[in-house]
């Protein structure tokens, strides 16, 4: 099993929710997060006045996959969620041992 834990633009979330719903992923955490990469913030305006937003909002979404389906998942990922800027995010993969179903206190071995 891989844990992929992806980093996003929030207005990319329900469009890769479908995309894994297509591939039969169906449990996933999302999570709000700020951060930045190479994009390093910007600049806005509040009341007449400029300041620096350096940590962006972004989005993270985690699923734990079987190993079979990991190349699939990612790249369902990366093609929805990206725009070609900077600034589209990051997916990391790793490996899961196993997990343990809280209600049941069965243990997940793929």
């Amino acid at each position: 099993m891989k844990l992929i834990k992806s980093i996003v633009r929030p207005n990319k979330v329900d469009d890769i929710k479908d995309a894994l719903a297509k591939l039969s992923i169906s449990g996933m955490t999302v999570t709000e997060v700020r951060g930045h990469g190479r994009q390093k913030g910007h600049k806005a305006i509040y009341r007449g006045k400029e300041y620096s937003v350096s940590l962006l909002p972004k989005m993270e979404i985690e699923v734990v996959v079987p190993d079979d389906v990991v190349d699939e998942v990612i790249e369902a990922i990366i093609g929805t969620a990206r725009t070609g800027e900077i600034g589209d995010g990051r997916v990391f993969v790793i490996p899961v041992d196993y997990g343990y179903n809280i209600r049941t206190g069965e243990k997940d071995v793929v």
